[in-house]
């Protein structure tokens, strides 16, 4: 007899070890069955939930070149968890003139082994569906529990032990800034730009871009809010930017979106977040008006003029 070894370990709870132990254990079990070995198809960090597995399509499809006529794996469930793929497969593997060998499970060749071989088929789907079924039921409860499931950590929070959100005091403040500054009027690509020019980084140390600006402004984490699924968890955390705030700046970009000529201009004041007061010291911005006359009138004004009104410094000409 010719075989090859078919050999896998999913990704949730088994190592590489464990692959060394399934060859070692097959190559055990031929030696003892006079089965000479020819080849091995390894499929690493795998689940047999599905056939979606290189090494194991390699397989099937070299079985067609008829140079094999077993597959030995250490147990059942390395081959397949789903009862229809396990019979598919087989069924293509015996047209090739190739059957699958357990090495620790002894199944009969009679009608006993047929029984014995569905019945362990059936528990290890039986235990792919109760494992997943465990894990979903945990990540509910975490999620009920204002706990994360994985993902990043937002700017403005650090991860607690309890695998929640605290509120990150240095950070915080700067959050508030960036969503009060866009309620108020400022662009997004003028706060990422204030925030390369102050120095302000990232969660992972990267500048603050246009992307991240626009995705804190849409987190609703920054209300407490955690959603999983469809949970939805209200106050899982303590919010840093107040409800009527986050409405604010979600309606006024809802209304920017409507807006597209609005970027080009922003592209055409080229000297915006790089210009500053000469009386306060703030960021210049870009801006239009138009005259009575319907000319169009473009130029430079300082932010705290624009916004807070304690500046008097005149817009100057673009």
């Amino acid at each position: 007899m010719k075989a090859v070894i078919y050999a896998r370990y999913s990704s949730d709870n088994q190592t590489e070890a464990s692959i060394e132990g399934q060859l070692r254990e097959c190559k055990e079990f031929a030696e003892k069955n006079d089965i000479v070995i020819i080849g091995e198809y390894i499929d690493r960090a795998l689940s047999a939930k599905t056939d979606n597995r290189p090494e194991f399509q390699h397989m099937i499809k070299d079985s067609y070149r008829k140079v094999f006529d077993t597959v030995l794996v250490w147990k059942v469930d390395r081959f397949a968890r789903n009862r229809y793929d396990s019979a598919h497969y087989k069924n293509i593997l015996k047209k090739n003139g190739v059957k699958v060998v357990s090495a620790k499970e002894h199944i009969g060749e009679g009608s006993e082994g047929i029984i014995l071989e569905a019945m362990l088929e059936g528990y290890a789907e039986y235990y792919s569906v109760e494992l997943a079924e465990k894990i979903n039921r945990g990540l509910t409860e975490n999620a009920l529990k204002g706990k994360l499931n994985g993902g990043s950590i937002p700017f403005g929070y650090t991860l607690t032990k309890e695998k929640s959100l605290a509120v990150d005091e240095e950070a915080a403040p700067i959050v508030v800034e960036i969503f009060t500054r866009y309620a108020e009027g400022e662009t997004m690509t003028e706060i990422a730009k204030d925030m390369t020019l102050r120095g302000v980084k990232s969660k992972y140390g990267n500048r603050i871009t246009l992307n991240i600006v626009h995705h804190m402004l849409k987190n609703r984490r920054y209300l407490g809010e955690y959603r999983f699924r469809d949970i939805v968890h209200p106050n899982a955390f303590p919010a840093i930017v107040s409800e009527e705030l986050f409405e604010r700046v979600q309606q006024k970009m809802q209304k920017n979106q409507k807006a597209p000529a609005r970027h080009k201009a922003e592209d055409d004041y080229i000297l915006t977040a790089k210009l500053r007061c000469g009386k306060c010291g703030a960021l210049m911005v870009g801006e239009s008006g138009t005259s009575k006359t319907g000319a169009v009138h473009h130029y430079y004004k300082c932010a705290n003029a624009k916004k807070r009104k304690d500046c008097n410094k005149k817009p100057v000409k673009k």
